[in-house]
Protein backbone atom coordinates (compact mmCIF):
# COMPACT_ATOMS: atom_id res chain seq x y z
CA UNK A 1 0.00 0.00 0.00
CA UNK A 2 2.94 2.58 0.99
CA UNK A 3 4.59 1.74 -2.58
CA UNK A 4 0.99 2.87 -4.49
CA UNK A 5 0.96 5.77 -2.13
CA UNK A 6 4.77 6.75 -3.16
CA UNK A 7 4.30 6.18 -7.10
CA UNK A 8 0.74 8.48 -6.69
CA UNK A 9 3.04 11.19 -5.15
CA UNK A 10 5.61 10.75 -7.59
CA UNK A 11 3.12 11.05 -10.59
CA UNK A 12 1.85 14.13 -8.81
CA UNK A 13 4.49 16.28 -7.91
CA UNK A 14 6.20 15.27 -11.72
CA UNK A 15 3.65 14.90 -14.09
CA UNK A 16 5.54 16.09 -16.87
CA UNK A 17 8.15 13.89 -16.16
CA UNK A 18 6.14 10.37 -16.03
CA UNK A 19 4.40 12.01 -19.43
CA UNK A 20 7.77 12.28 -21.13
CA UNK A 21 8.68 9.19 -19.88
CA UNK A 22 5.62 7.25 -20.57
CA UNK A 23 5.90 9.12 -24.51
CA UNK A 24 9.30 7.77 -24.85
CA UNK A 25 8.15 4.57 -23.92
CA UNK A 26 5.79 4.01 -26.19
CA UNK A 27 7.39 5.73 -28.70
CA UNK A 28 10.25 3.10 -28.40
CA UNK A 29 7.81 -0.01 -28.64
CA UNK A 30 6.10 1.75 -31.66
CA UNK A 31 9.61 2.04 -33.35
CA UNK A 32 10.64 -1.51 -32.35
CA UNK A 33 7.10 -3.00 -33.92
CA UNK A 34 8.10 -1.03 -37.13
CA UNK A 35 11.31 -2.38 -37.22
CA UNK A 36 9.96 -6.00 -37.16
CA UNK A 37 8.58 -5.65 -40.60
CA UNK A 38 6.11 -7.69 -42.22
CA UNK A 39 3.97 -10.38 -41.14
CA UNK A 40 3.56 -13.52 -43.22
CA UNK A 41 -0.40 -14.03 -42.46
CA UNK A 42 -0.84 -16.64 -44.99
CA UNK A 43 -2.75 -19.87 -43.53
CA UNK A 44 -1.93 -21.92 -46.49
CA UNK A 45 -1.05 -25.65 -44.93
CA UNK A 46 1.58 -27.88 -46.92
CA UNK A 47 0.34 -31.07 -45.74
CA UNK A 48 2.08 -33.99 -48.09
CA UNK A 49 4.34 -31.60 -48.66
CA UNK A 50 8.81 -31.71 -48.14
CA UNK A 51 10.57 -28.89 -47.33
CA UNK A 52 14.15 -28.77 -47.25
CA UNK A 53 16.25 -25.80 -45.44
CA UNK A 54 19.61 -25.37 -45.13
CA UNK A 55 21.54 -23.81 -42.23
CA UNK A 56 18.21 -24.52 -40.25
CA UNK A 57 19.57 -25.25 -37.22
CA UNK A 58 19.72 -21.95 -35.27
CA UNK A 59 18.25 -18.28 -36.26
CA UNK A 60 15.69 -17.83 -39.39
CA UNK A 61 16.34 -21.18 -40.56
CA UNK A 62 14.93 -22.83 -37.34
CA UNK A 63 12.15 -20.47 -36.99
CA UNK A 64 11.21 -21.41 -40.69
CA UNK A 65 11.13 -25.15 -40.41
CA UNK A 66 9.23 -24.91 -37.35
CA UNK A 67 7.12 -22.33 -38.86
CA UNK A 68 6.49 -25.05 -42.14
CA UNK A 69 6.06 -28.25 -39.81
CA UNK A 70 3.70 -26.40 -37.89
CA UNK A 71 1.78 -25.99 -41.58
CA UNK A 72 2.61 -29.73 -41.80
CA UNK A 73 5.15 -30.21 -44.09
CA UNK A 74 7.67 -33.08 -44.12
CA UNK A 75 10.82 -30.95 -42.52
CA UNK A 76 14.62 -31.67 -43.75
CA UNK A 77 17.39 -29.47 -41.67
CA UNK A 78 20.66 -29.58 -44.02
CA UNK A 79 23.09 -28.71 -41.86
CA UNK A 80 26.94 -28.89 -40.71
CA UNK A 81 26.86 -29.41 -37.56
CA UNK A 82 24.75 -32.69 -36.93
CA UNK A 83 25.24 -32.14 -32.85
CA UNK A 84 23.39 -29.31 -32.57
CA UNK A 85 21.32 -29.81 -35.68
CA UNK A 86 19.93 -33.18 -33.77
CA UNK A 87 19.03 -30.66 -30.69
CA UNK A 88 17.23 -27.85 -33.06
CA UNK A 89 15.05 -31.13 -34.53
CA UNK A 90 14.05 -31.48 -31.05
CA UNK A 91 12.93 -28.48 -30.52
CA UNK A 92 11.38 -27.69 -33.96
CA UNK A 93 9.11 -30.67 -32.91
CA UNK A 94 8.43 -29.85 -29.97
CA UNK A 95 7.25 -26.12 -30.82
CA UNK A 96 5.45 -27.52 -33.79
CA UNK A 97 3.82 -30.32 -33.01
CA UNK A 98 5.29 -32.44 -35.77
CA UNK A 99 7.31 -35.19 -35.53
CA UNK A 100 7.83 -35.44 -39.45
CA UNK A 101 11.50 -33.60 -38.89
CA UNK A 102 14.74 -34.65 -40.00
CA UNK A 103 17.99 -34.30 -39.81
CA UNK A 104 20.77 -34.45 -42.74
CA UNK A 105 24.61 -33.76 -43.12
CA UNK A 106 25.37 -30.85 -45.06
CA UNK A 107 28.37 -28.55 -45.34
CA UNK A 108 28.00 -26.10 -47.99
CA UNK A 109 32.24 -25.08 -48.15
CA UNK A 110 32.41 -28.72 -49.33
CA UNK A 111 30.98 -29.85 -52.83
CA UNK A 112 31.10 -33.04 -52.02
CA UNK A 113 29.18 -33.05 -49.01
CA UNK A 114 26.56 -30.97 -51.18
CA UNK A 115 26.69 -33.99 -53.67
CA UNK A 116 26.38 -36.18 -51.02
CA UNK A 117 23.29 -34.51 -49.36
CA UNK A 118 21.58 -34.41 -52.62
CA UNK A 119 22.25 -37.83 -53.85
CA UNK A 120 21.10 -38.87 -50.04
CA UNK A 121 17.74 -36.51 -50.71
CA UNK A 122 17.10 -38.28 -54.22
CA UNK A 123 17.38 -41.45 -52.70
CA UNK A 124 15.02 -41.49 -50.15
CA UNK A 125 12.32 -38.77 -50.98
CA UNK A 126 9.75 -39.09 -53.34
CA UNK A 127 9.28 -35.44 -53.67
CA UNK A 128 10.63 -31.99 -52.83
CA UNK A 129 7.94 -29.19 -52.77
CA UNK A 130 10.18 -26.06 -51.40
CA UNK A 131 14.05 -25.65 -51.15
CA UNK A 132 14.97 -22.82 -48.93
CA UNK A 133 18.65 -22.00 -49.22
CA UNK A 134 18.72 -20.19 -46.06
CA UNK A 135 22.64 -21.15 -44.76
CA UNK A 136 25.31 -18.44 -45.22
CA UNK A 137 28.26 -17.07 -43.52
CA UNK A 138 28.56 -12.86 -43.09
CA UNK A 139 32.07 -11.07 -42.61
CA UNK A 140 34.39 -13.88 -41.82
CA UNK A 141 38.27 -13.51 -42.78
CA UNK A 142 39.82 -14.44 -45.65
CA UNK A 143 39.45 -18.39 -45.66
CA UNK A 144 38.82 -20.83 -48.24
CA UNK A 145 36.30 -23.46 -48.90
CA UNK A 146 37.60 -27.38 -49.47
CA UNK A 147 38.09 -26.38 -53.40
CA UNK A 148 39.89 -23.73 -52.57
CA UNK A 149 37.08 -20.60 -53.36
CA UNK A 150 36.60 -17.38 -50.94
CA UNK A 151 34.36 -18.39 -48.12
CA UNK A 152 31.27 -16.65 -48.54
CA UNK A 153 31.05 -16.83 -52.06
CA UNK A 154 31.89 -20.98 -51.76
CA UNK A 155 29.34 -20.84 -49.19
CA UNK A 156 26.60 -18.32 -49.85
CA UNK A 157 26.18 -19.13 -53.49
CA UNK A 158 28.31 -22.11 -54.98
CA UNK A 159 27.00 -24.33 -52.91
CA UNK A 160 23.22 -23.43 -52.87
CA UNK A 161 24.00 -23.49 -56.74
CA UNK A 162 25.42 -26.63 -56.86
CA UNK A 163 22.64 -27.82 -54.42
CA UNK A 164 19.89 -26.35 -56.65
CA UNK A 165 21.05 -27.55 -59.82
CA UNK A 166 21.37 -31.33 -58.39
CA UNK A 167 18.02 -31.12 -56.64
CA UNK A 168 16.39 -29.87 -59.70
CA UNK A 169 14.94 -32.87 -61.35
CA UNK A 170 13.19 -33.96 -58.05
CA UNK A 171 11.53 -29.89 -57.75
CA UNK A 172 9.92 -30.12 -61.30
CA UNK A 173 8.42 -33.56 -60.60
CA UNK A 174 6.77 -32.01 -57.28
CA UNK A 175 5.61 -28.68 -59.29
CA UNK A 176 4.49 -26.99 -58.51
CA UNK A 177 7.53 -25.90 -56.49
CA UNK A 178 9.92 -23.01 -55.05
CA UNK A 179 13.40 -22.41 -54.76
CA UNK A 180 13.67 -19.20 -51.91
CA UNK A 181 17.27 -17.93 -51.77
CA UNK A 182 18.16 -15.84 -48.97
CA UNK A 183 19.60 -12.60 -50.18
CA UNK A 184 20.89 -9.10 -48.04
CA UNK A 185 20.60 -5.53 -48.33
CA UNK A 186 23.74 -5.89 -48.82
CA UNK A 187 23.31 -6.79 -52.25
CA UNK A 188 22.33 -2.99 -52.98
CA UNK A 189 26.32 -2.43 -51.94
CA UNK A 190 27.64 -5.30 -54.40
CA UNK A 191 29.65 -6.11 -57.82
CA UNK A 192 30.52 -9.57 -59.15
CA UNK A 193 34.10 -8.54 -59.43
CA UNK A 194 34.60 -11.21 -62.51
CA UNK A 195 37.99 -11.04 -62.72
CA UNK A 196 38.74 -11.47 -59.28
CA UNK A 197 35.81 -13.29 -57.63
CA UNK A 198 37.72 -15.25 -55.14
CA UNK A 199 39.20 -11.57 -54.04
CA UNK A 200 42.79 -12.82 -53.68
CA UNK A 201 44.06 -9.43 -54.69
CA UNK A 202 42.26 -7.29 -52.17
CA UNK A 203 40.52 -9.33 -50.10
CA UNK A 204 37.14 -7.14 -48.11
CA UNK A 205 34.86 -9.17 -45.41
CA UNK A 206 31.81 -6.75 -46.16
CA UNK A 207 33.01 -6.58 -50.29
CA UNK A 208 32.85 -10.29 -50.21
CA UNK A 209 30.24 -10.59 -48.37
CA UNK A 210 28.12 -8.01 -50.90
CA UNK A 211 29.22 -9.96 -54.00
CA UNK A 212 27.84 -13.51 -52.48
CA UNK A 213 24.63 -11.55 -51.59
CA UNK A 214 24.11 -10.16 -55.34
CA UNK A 215 25.07 -13.51 -57.06
CA UNK A 216 21.94 -14.96 -54.78
CA UNK A 217 20.20 -12.46 -56.51
CA UNK A 218 21.20 -12.78 -60.14
CA UNK A 219 21.40 -16.33 -59.48
CA UNK A 220 17.26 -16.18 -58.52
CA UNK A 221 16.85 -14.24 -61.69
CA UNK A 222 18.42 -16.49 -64.05
CA UNK A 223 17.06 -19.58 -62.50
CA UNK A 224 13.45 -18.00 -63.03
CA UNK A 225 14.43 -17.63 -66.85
CA UNK A 226 15.77 -21.13 -67.22
CA UNK A 227 12.62 -22.43 -65.42
CA UNK A 228 9.93 -20.97 -67.60
CA UNK A 229 7.14 -23.30 -67.52
CA UNK A 230 8.39 -26.08 -65.59
CA UNK A 231 5.96 -24.82 -62.68
CA UNK A 232 9.10 -24.48 -60.75
CA UNK A 233 9.27 -20.67 -59.07
CA UNK A 234 12.09 -18.61 -57.52
CA UNK A 235 12.30 -16.22 -54.82
CA UNK A 236 15.44 -13.83 -53.28
CA UNK A 237 14.47 -11.96 -50.01
CA UNK A 238 16.34 -9.90 -47.26
CA UNK A 239 14.86 -10.90 -43.83
CA UNK A 240 15.66 -7.80 -42.46
CA UNK A 241 18.66 -6.60 -39.63
CA UNK A 242 18.17 -9.90 -37.15
CA UNK A 243 19.82 -10.90 -33.65
CA UNK A 244 21.38 -14.21 -35.11
CA UNK A 245 24.52 -16.00 -35.14
CA UNK A 246 25.46 -14.91 -38.48
CA UNK A 247 27.35 -11.82 -36.99
CA UNK A 248 29.70 -14.09 -34.96
CA UNK A 249 32.91 -12.78 -36.96
CA UNK A 250 31.91 -9.43 -37.35
CA UNK A 251 30.80 -8.27 -33.94
CA UNK A 252 34.19 -9.55 -31.96
CA UNK A 253 36.05 -7.40 -34.53
CA UNK A 254 34.30 -4.13 -34.10
CA UNK A 255 36.03 -1.47 -32.13
CA UNK A 256 34.57 -0.32 -28.67
CA UNK A 257 33.25 3.04 -29.25
CA UNK A 258 31.48 1.24 -32.47
CA UNK A 259 30.15 -1.02 -29.54
CA UNK A 260 29.16 1.30 -27.19
CA UNK A 261 27.14 3.29 -30.01
CA UNK A 262 25.40 -0.27 -31.58
CA UNK A 263 24.39 -2.11 -28.35
CA UNK A 264 21.69 0.38 -27.01
CA UNK A 265 20.16 -0.06 -31.44
CA UNK A 266 20.25 -3.86 -30.75
CA UNK A 267 16.49 -3.38 -28.95
CA UNK A 268 15.58 -2.60 -32.42
CA UNK A 269 16.54 -5.31 -34.40
CA UNK A 270 14.46 -8.20 -35.24
CA UNK A 271 14.34 -11.71 -33.55
CA UNK A 272 14.43 -14.48 -35.42
CA UNK A 273 10.91 -14.96 -35.61
CA UNK A 274 10.37 -11.93 -37.07
CA UNK A 275 13.16 -12.12 -39.65
CA UNK A 276 11.76 -15.59 -40.64
CA UNK A 277 8.74 -14.15 -42.23
CA UNK A 278 9.76 -13.18 -45.57
CA UNK A 279 11.26 -16.29 -45.88
CA UNK A 280 7.69 -17.75 -44.79
CA UNK A 281 5.62 -15.33 -47.43
CA UNK A 282 7.68 -16.33 -50.40
CA UNK A 283 7.22 -19.86 -49.11
CA UNK A 284 4.21 -20.45 -48.78
CA UNK A 285 2.33 -17.43 -49.94
CA UNK A 286 -0.26 -18.60 -52.65
CA UNK A 287 -0.45 -15.53 -54.61
CA UNK A 288 3.21 -15.39 -55.59
CA UNK A 289 3.07 -19.12 -57.26
CA UNK A 290 2.84 -17.26 -60.67
CA UNK A 291 5.51 -14.84 -59.85
CA UNK A 292 9.21 -15.51 -60.06
CA UNK A 293 12.57 -14.18 -60.43
CA UNK A 294 11.42 -11.32 -57.70
CA UNK A 295 13.25 -10.15 -54.72
CA UNK A 296 11.26 -9.64 -51.11
CA UNK A 297 11.52 -7.68 -48.48
CA UNK A 298 9.08 -7.41 -45.26
CA UNK A 299 6.94 -9.84 -47.34
CA UNK A 300 5.95 -7.78 -49.79
CA UNK A 301 7.92 -7.23 -53.21
CA UNK A 302 10.94 -4.52 -53.82
CA UNK A 303 13.17 -3.53 -56.75
CA UNK A 304 16.19 -4.70 -55.99
CA UNK A 305 19.31 -2.73 -57.02
CA UNK A 306 20.29 -2.01 -60.48
CA UNK A 307 23.47 -4.37 -60.80
CA UNK A 308 20.63 -7.41 -59.04
CA UNK A 309 18.54 -6.49 -62.57
CA UNK A 310 21.17 -6.74 -64.78
CA UNK A 311 20.35 -10.05 -66.56
CA UNK A 312 23.86 -10.52 -68.85
CA UNK A 313 25.60 -10.54 -65.39
CA UNK A 314 23.52 -13.11 -64.48
CA UNK A 315 23.93 -15.30 -67.23
CA UNK A 316 28.01 -14.63 -66.85
CA UNK A 317 27.28 -15.60 -63.27
CA UNK A 318 25.84 -18.74 -63.75
CA UNK A 319 27.80 -19.89 -66.40
CA UNK A 320 30.85 -18.91 -64.46
CA UNK A 321 29.34 -20.54 -61.50
CA UNK A 322 29.25 -23.93 -63.23
CA UNK A 323 32.54 -24.08 -64.26
CA UNK A 324 33.44 -23.94 -60.70
CA UNK A 325 31.75 -26.08 -59.32
CA UNK A 326 32.38 -28.53 -62.69
CA UNK A 327 28.89 -28.81 -64.16
CA UNK A 328 29.04 -29.34 -67.92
Amino acid sequence: MQTITSIRAFVSYYPKTVALVTLTGVGLFGVKKWMAGGVCHSKARLDGKTVLITGSNTGIGKETAVDLAKRGARVILACRDMDRANKAAEEVKKRSGSDNVIVKKLDLASLQSVRQLAQDVLASEERLDILINNAGVMSCPKWKTEEGFEMQFGVNHLGHFLLTHCLLDLLKKSAPSRIVNVSSLAHERGKIFFDDINQDKDYSPWRSYSQSKLANVLFTRELANRLKGSGVATYSLHPGVIRTELGRHFWPGMPLWKRVVYTPLMFFIKSPSEGAQTTIYCAVEESLQNESGLYYSDCAPKTAAPQGLDDEAAKKLWDVSALMVGLT
